[in-house]
């Protein structure tokens, strides 16, 4: 075997070496250049830098300390001191870095990397802060909802995930833009997932999206009474998938979210007040200055009973009766309390119109008979026979 010489191998081994040396050396005396022409811009910037970071540190530090001394969790004050006090120190980092090399006259190179890394904080830092804003005006809208905490906490991480998902997809999309990275194939990749991912949970997501509606627009919360179809329950629970209710006779009914939502519901315990209309009908026998006086009575009978009274008056003459309409406001939310008003209202009014001696009618058809002789025989007791028309006969005296 032949053995290269040493010192070739030393001379080959040493010519990286010398040219590391020689670059290191270069780029020394570059930066030695660069500080001595600049030190003073340097200096500048740095203190500059820092004052900014300790600046954005202590906002950081006010704006929590606010947050966690707020009487009220869920206003607009600690909304906004939350989300200041999610400030990053990266973030912090790259604007004093910024800073520093807009005053001083950094090489390209270094330029261009801290805008790079300032543009990188920038972006997630204000996906950071919308996350945080979009979270607490939802917690807010929610916090004096009173369907069951398990409820809330399933509906809140769902949220979380779903709004943190989207800020920060939008945000990595503007990030590559900005790097000059082609992002339409990442958009449409994106889009065409979503929409696999959709058309495969339909049903899922429909029931998940239909509960953070009712969660958040609240159009029924747990114990309302809701009348739906033909049905009237009250609100037991509110889940992530079904609703469960109670319905008046006892039987415990599930539904699922989205086909509740499509039924068109009526929430009767939010009613501020309940109108009842009472249709009254009088026989044909009573006497007109009676009949005058029903406004006023049934006006009389309402308001004993603690109702409001609206209007009430003759409303038109029926197949067996002279028809009379009433009108009243019970002002509660309490559908027991209203029931037991229209109950108490109905009987005195019968009771009343008893005493006073009026009648109440019925569905009836009257029958008049004729005698051989073409006179009528009427059907009351009393009332006499109305002979026919005598008819004369030409020719005869």
């Amino acid at each position: 075997m032949t053995a290269f010489p040493i010192a070739t191998i030393t001379g080959t081994a040493a010519q990286p070496v010398a040219a590391i040396s020689e670059r290191l050396n270069f780029h020394s005396k570059m930066a030695a250049d660069w500080l001595t022409a600049n030190g003073f811009e340097l200096a500048i910037g740095a203190i500059a830098g820092l004052i900014i970071y300790a600046l954005l540190r202590l906002m950081k530090r006010w704006a929590a300390a606010i947050a966690r001394r707020s009487e009220h969790h869920f206003s607009l004050q600690a909304i906004a001191m939350r989300t200041l006090g999610k400030t990053s120190r990266f973030f912090r980092l790259t604007v004093s870095a910024q800073l520093v090399s807009a005053i001083a006259s950094v090489p390209a190179a270094f330029s261009n990397m801290i805008f790079m890394l300032f543009t990188i904080a920038t972006v997630i830092q204000v996906a950071i802060w919308l996350r945080e804003t979009i979270l607490g005006l939802l917690e807010r809208r929610v916090s004096d909802s009173s369907a069951s905490n398990e409820t809330l906490t399933n509906a809140m991480v769902l949220i979380r995930v779903l709004v943190s998902g989207l800020l920060f997809a939008i945000a990595a999309i503007v990030i590559f833009d900005n790097l000059g990275v082609n992002v339409t194939g990442l958009i449409a990749g994106l889009g065409v997932g979503g929409i696999a991912i959709g058309l495969a949970a339909q049903g899922i997501f429909s029931d998940l999206f239909a509960a953070i509606s009712i969660i958040l627009d609240r159009p029924f919360k747990v114990g309302d009474l809701v009348s739906y179809d033909t049905s009237m329950a009250t609100v037991e629970k509110i889940g992530m998938k079904s609703t469960r209710l109670r319905s008046i006779t006892g039987e415990l009914l599930v539904i699922s979210n989205s086909k509740l939502l499509d039924l068109q519901i009526t929430n009767v315990t939010s009613t501020e007040y309940r109108r009842t209309r009472y249709a009254i009908g009088l026989v044909y026998q009573t006497a007109p200055e009676k009949a005058r006086a029903v406004p006023h009575m049934l006006q009389t009978i309402v308001e004993a009973e603690g109702a409001n009274f609206v209007r009430a008056g003759f409303v038109g003459f029926g197949d067996s009766a002279i028809n009379f309409d009433l009108f009243f406001d019970v002002i509660s939310e309490d559908y027991e309390e209203i029931f037991s008003i229209r109950h108490r209202i109905g009987i005195a009014i019968i009771e009343s119109f008893k005493q006073a001696g009026y009648e109440f009618a019925y569905p009836t058809q009257t029958t008049f008979t004729a005698a051989p002789d073409g006179a009528l025989v009427m059907p009351y007791a009393g009332v006499p026979t109305v002979s026919p028309p005598k008819r004369s006969v030409s020719g005869k005296k």
